[in-house]
């Protein structure tokens, strides 16, 4: 089985990176729909303070690796052999997917401004409404491990003056060039 592990703070464009290999016959698990779906069941509205509290519980109860467990749960239900993961937060992450699968780690980057924009564009419900909120839900990925994932990504795309076109071709071309390197 082949991932591509996407990272990358808050608002960056990983679920725009995703859709392109999407479109390319890759199955996509989102580990944001993981920590969503464990707040609803849990009795709680997933808005940001909900998932991020529960983020941080299933972390404390399970491991680092808590969502990763899980999402390899939903990946192996689905016995798909090339899937993207949207939204790696820790290194741990990383690890449990490599226990299983051939990763390319791949940090989608912006700058705060251009993420605060982006996020402010897509209007989910747990997006930040003013900037503090942003803040506050970028110190907590900051926490859980994030920029380590960021910092050690196999690959790097910029999405600061990206179209969602461009962004999709840069990643296109660094999964390409991977499967090609791992095929010879």
């Amino acid at each position: 089985m082949k991932i591509v592990a996407i990272t990358g703070m808050p608002g960056a464009g990983k679920s725009t990176a995703a859709q392109a290999l999407v479109k390319l016959g890759w199955t996509r698990v989102v580990m944001g729909d993981v920590i969503r779906a464990e707040t609803k069941r849990r009795g709680l509205e997933p808005d940001a303070r909900n998932t991020g509290e529960v983020m941080k519980a299933l972390r404390k109860e399970r491991g680092d690796s808590a969502v990763a467990d899980l999402c390899l749960e939903t990946i192996s239900k689905a016995g798909a052999e090339r899937v993207v993961v949207d939204g790696i937060r820790s290194m741990a992450e990383v690890e449990a997917f490599r226990k299983k699968a051939s990763v390319l780690l791949v940090a989608v980057d912006a700058s705060p401004e251009r993420r605060f924009e982006l996020l402010k564009e897509r209007g989910r419900k747990d997006d930040p409404l003013i900037y503090e909120m942003f803040a506050e839900r970028d110190k907590r990925e900051l926490g859980v491990g994030i920029g380590k994932a960021i910092a050690l990504a196999d690959e790097t795309v910029s999405n600061q003056h990206a179209t969602p076109d461009g962004l999709a071709s840069e990643l296109k071309m660094v999964v390409e060039r991977w499967e090609r390197d791992a095929g010879a």
